[in-house]
């Protein structure tokens, strides 16, 4: 939230928190309904626009947000 606060407009990162807000949501409510990208680590992917995506994994009663992503990085720097 720092981050936002300091890079975007108010209103922008208003929007993109209300965004996120509603994700988490509907991921509380179904947290399968988005594709695992690794088994393993139980990680999922949830694109929040398209430059932003949100990492997470379920834990029995609890969302664990591991990452929120810019995608327009270099994707061989996503770490999870």
């Amino acid at each position: 939230m720092d981050y936002l606060a300091e890079e975007w407009e108010n209103t922008v990162s208003l929007k993109f928190l209300d965004l996120v807000d509603i994700l988490l949501k509907q991921i509380a409510i179904n947290p399968k309904q988005f594709p695992l990208i690794n088994k393993s680590l139980n990680i999922r992917k949830c694109v929040i626009t398209k430059h932003n995506t949100l990492f997470y994994r379920n834990k029995r009663t609890v969302i664990e947000v591991v990452r929120i992503y810019d995608t327009r990085q270099d994707p061989e720097k996503l770490q999870l």
